[in-house]
């Protein structure tokens, strides 16, 4: 099977799991917590180079109630603290980094696990596990143009490097739950130039391993063209 290198995954449908369960919006993030770290490890298994997975937007924990953005910090804080602690990671190499506006918008409890397990992270190199987190597309964009030196030469591989996620290949596949197929708040924008794309009626808590083994196959059995 051909894999992708890189797989980017926007995790839609917790709030609308939990309201077609009977549930309050905000027990399907648990549920959705419990997903993540099956999709996950099925992606370790499958020796996927390269997971970032879309872990809130900015509006995620600016614009949603206080109660329920105060449930998701203390998933968050909770999920890092047990990525902090697993000796899985260094076992297969995950190197884990978190890039967004958390460091402002997060509360110290939330941001202390996760400072932790991008510490104890650094020197792993064979896989690597990025988290996005009170992230916007735009944003990063906005600030690699900004960080540009003045006069110099603007190519691909200087906005390239400009980008939080520099060190990382594309995106060679999204996948996106939820049954909602459009685009977030720029979000990747220049590393999903030449991405497939997979998105399913599946809210995010119901995914399973083997519809997200299905969405890689798929993109192994699809010839890519690029414009050719």
């Amino acid at each position: 099977m051909h894999l992708p290198k890189h797989i980017a995954i926007i995790p839609d449908g917790n709030r609308r799991w939990a309201k077609k369960e009977g549930l309050p919006s905000f027990l399907g993030h648990t549920k959705g917590a419990k997903a993540m770290e099956r999709v996950l490890k099925t992606a370790l298994d499958m020796n996927i180079p390269a997971v970032t997975v879309w872990g809130s937007s900015v509006s995620n924990v600016t614009k949603r109630p206080q109660k329920e953005v105060a449930f998701l910090f203390d998933v968050f804080k909770k999920q890092f603290a047990k990525l902090a602690k697993s000796k899985d990671l260094k076992k297969r190499g995950v190197r884990v980094r978190i890039f967004g506006r958390w460091e402002e918008l997060f509360p110290e409890g939330t941001k202390k696990p996760m400072r932790e397990v991008v510490e104890n992270t650094k020197d792993n190199a064979k896989h690597h596990l990025t988290f996005l987190m009170a992230y916007s597309g735009t944003d990063e964009m906005l600030k690699a143009i900004k960080e540009m030196p003045r006069g110099s030469a603007v190519d691909e591989r200087t906005i390239k490097n400009h980008l939080w996620t520099k060190e990382l290949p594309p995106v060679d596949l999204v996948v996106r739950t939820g049954g909602e197929p459009h685009w977030s708040a720029g979000f990747m924008m220049w590393d999903v130039a030449e991405a497939m794309l997979y998105f399913t009626e599946t809210l995010w808590p119901d995914l399973s391993s083997e519809e997200f083994t299905q969405a890689i196959k798929r993109y192994s059995d699809t010839q890519r063209r690029f414009g050719k």
